[in-house]
């Protein structure tokens, strides 16, 4: 097949494998697959809000009339892979255990009220300006019903689906779903394509395993959790941008720069033209604490204060 075009719907991978794409790919525009065997579908992730996973679906009826979603697999906790699961009723959920622990962190009512929230000064402005395009409203989280540690082997509808826990790395139990006969791998957030990754959770050398994991299969088509569909040239650019933030985040850390004044000051080079290059704040941040094996929760709303100023940078450079 040629390449795929990277517009907003449902596109053919080839062999029954689909890539639910969300263009631009940028805060909360996730992407999400579709896996289709004899009599019974499996879906990887739901979308952010409610209106954005019925459009999904709706657009998967063809498929999914005779195959109906049996399963649904959510490869990590973030919301906008996992708050639209209260819609595919009747369907097992799957997730990393760790997974299901981290579920409930941020729950979509404290999403909703930090949009409405005043005074939060620039880190508000720049949350608005993320997240402020969806719809929070009548979401229930709708966890796992079937948990697993490590490796887990599916079967839809005569279709193999292999699951591997990669995590903590983006978060603390991000998933690979594999389908091998095909050729094909759902990512999640391990990979963002043409987009900065951000590292909420590390360490860095499971992000950079799994990497060297999805590079090994030989897939043909690899669909990030955010991004266009890609191939082994997307994922070693992803993992040569972590292994060379981890790189120059240790040696100002070895001579004492703060992580606030790290990120301001790493040139990203390549990666420069990147989306969203601002999220350095928040890798630089993680790295630091990797570094001095400090186990503590991000800062999250200072690190969206820091962002918030190194993307107002970027606009000034690039005006």
């Amino acid at each position: 097949m040629g390449p795929i075009r990277y517009t907003r719907g449902l596109h053919d991978l080839g062999n029954s494998c689909f890539a639910y794409l969300q263009p631009d790919g940028s805060w909360g525009w996730s992407n999400a697959g579709l896996i289709v065997g004899n009599g019974a579908s499996l879906l990887v992730d739901t979308l952010f809000d409610l209106p954005l996973t019925r459009r999904m679906l709706d657009s998967m009826r063809d498929q999914t009339r005779t195959a109906p979603i049996r399963t649904l697999v959510n490869t990590h906790a973030n919301g906008d892979h996992c708050w639209g699961n209260q819609l595919v009723t009747g369907a097992e959920i799957v997730a990393s255990r760790a997974c299901r622990d981290e579920m409930g962190a941020l729950p979509p009512a404290a999403m909703a009220a930090l949009l409405q929230a005043d005074g939060l000064g620039r880190a508000g402005e720049y949350f608005r300006d993320c997240f402020g395009a969806f719809d929070f409203e009548g979401i229930e989280l709708t966890p796992p019903t079937t948990v697993f540690d490590g490796r887990l082997e599916l079967s839809v509808g005569g279709k193999r689906v292999e699951l591997f826990e990669v995590g903590p790395a983006h978060t603390r139990g991000d998933v690979l779903a594999y389908v091998p006969d095909d050729g094909v791998i759902f990512t999640g957030d391990i990979l963002f394509i043409d987009g900065t990754p951000i590292m909420w959770e590390g360490p860095v050398a499971n992000w950079i395993a799994a990497c060297d994991r999805i590079l090994a299969l030989e897939c043909e088509s690899i669909v990030p959790g955010h991004g266009p569909v890609t191939n082994a040239a997307g994922v070693t650019d992803v993992r040569d941008y972590l292994v060379y933030v981890r790189d120059e985040a240790r040696k100002r850390y070895d001579t004492g720069m703060p992580p606030d004044e790290a990120a301001r000051d790493i040139a990203l080079g390549a990666f420069s033209a990147w989306d969203e290059r601002e999220r350095i704040a928040v890798n630089v941040d993680s790295l630091y604490r990797e570094f001095r094996g400090d186990h503590a929760a991000p800062d999250a709303l200072r690190l969206f204060g820091l962002m918030a100023e190194l993307a107002e940078t970027t606009e000034e450079e690039a005006g």
